[in-house]
């Protein structure tokens, strides 16, 4: 269990949390005994870089962006942008 007395608490509260796990505690102290508790909340979501993906198998049309047919009337009549 991590400890640290109140004061240096006090000044490097920042730090000390981005030192820590999701999910660890740390214990503050003051006058040799614990008066509190921080616990570092767990994550939610999992950040990722754009080209990162690397599953097998993954396969995306060459024409996947291409217009569709299905709204050739409006683009012809120029009400697309």
């Amino acid at each position: 269990m991590n400890t640290v007395t109140l004061d240096e608490a006090k000044c490097r509260l920042a730090e000390l949390l981005n030192q820590l796990q999701p999910g660890e505690e740390l214990t503050i102290i003051a006058n040799g005994h614990p008066v509190a508790q921080m616990r570092k909340a767990e994550r939610t979501s999992w950040p990722s870089k754009a080209g990162s993906y690397q599953k097998p198998g993954f396969w995306m049309a060459s024409d996947f962006d291409a217009p569709l047919d299905d709204f050739r009337e409006y683009r012809e009549c120029g009400l697309s942008r």
